[in-house]
């Protein structure tokens, strides 16, 4: 038994090395943060006209997606009144660009059948059977996220679509396009994700009047390299 204990924590080590090794303290430092489940009370109780009080959780991966060296999160988020009826579930894969290995970025992912895995912020165990033939790409939905350092091992990060680009898709025979963006710290996380009508290009849902600003109730950061 202490022999199987001992393998199972230098095997898990060797692990953490690895991946230490692989990716950078700022883009492990930005999957920490954005990890776990948040809320936006303050600002629903200040602003109830304006912002709706909701839950939204990241969580990461417990099963690996890509080849490439990255962290993934699942991402989804619920009326605070309708716990149980989550919505916009997602996929982030947070890498180094791959054009400037020194910049990071948040690429977004659909997922390919949405009830199967609606909860899983909540319960992270239906993650455990997603594979990579179940999400799809969403062309044009890559973030470019800015680092700016604080202190010693503290960040804001900054992520927005680049300059021109379009982030669109098709659900359920209709076409939708948004229009992402977020700020992440160790204290919060703000979203500047709104809904975007293709055929105007008007704003129509989400951060119409600024970010929704979350705070961060329960950290998932440990299970970032779990």
């Amino acid at each position: 038994m202490f022999n199987t204990i001992t393998f199972y924590c230098q095997a898990k080590q060797l692990k953490y090395q690895q991946i230490n090794m692989t990716l950078s303290p700022e883009l492990i430092a930005l999957a920490e943060y954005m990890a776990g489940e948040f809320d936006n009370r303050e600002q629903a109780l200040a602003e109830p006209a304006w912002y709706v009080h909701l839950r939204w959780w990241q969580r990461p991966l417990p099963v690996p997606l890509f080849s490439e060296p990255s962290i993934a999160l699942f991402a989804e988020q619920a009326n605070i009144l309708k716990l149980d009826q989550p919505y916009r579930p997602r996929i982030l894969q947070l890498r180094q660009s791959q054009t400037a290995p020194g910049l990071l970025e948040a690429q977004y992912y659909m997922l390919n059948d949405i009830e199967a895995f609606k909860g899983a912020g909540r319960n992270p165990d239906l993650l455990r059977k997603l594979t990579s033939e179940q999400i799809q790409l969403l062309s044009g939905c890559t973030l470019s996220v800015a680092v700016q350092k604080l202190a010693p091992n503290r960040y804001r990060f900054r992520a927005s679509l680049p300059v021109g680009t379009r982030c669109g898709f098709a659900y359920g025979g209709q076409n939708y396009q948004v229009d992402l963006g977020f700020e992440a710290t160790a204290e919060e996380f703000l979203s500047y994700d709104k809904g975007i009508d293709p055929s105007t290009g008007k704003a129509i849902w989400g951060a119409l009047m600024g970010p929704f600003r979350f705070v961060k109730r329960q950290d998932f950061a440990s299970e970032v390299l779990g």
